[in-house]
């Protein structure tokens, strides 16, 4: 199991994937707005998406957990 954590505060702008889709390493699966920029946030490692823990419209801070791959 592996933690996907926002690297950076800002506003999740996009959820890409849900629950149960296949990922593969560095895949993105969330767009964050920070400073009026757009930051892909990716997978550090291949699975399955098991729970996303945040929903568009969120403010989410550095560290954060975002989605959790089994």
């Amino acid at each position: 199991m592996s933690e996907v954590k926002a690297t950076m505060p800002g506003n999740v702008w996009k959820v890409i994937v849900e629950v149960d889709d296949e990922v593969t390493e560095d895949q993105d699966i969330v767009i964050l707005e920070s400073m009026k920029m757009e930051i892909p946030i990716s997978t550090g490692t291949a699975g399955l998406i098991q729970e996303i823990k945040v929903s568009e419209g969120d403010f989410i801070n550095e560290g954060d957990v975002i989605a959790i791959i089994k």
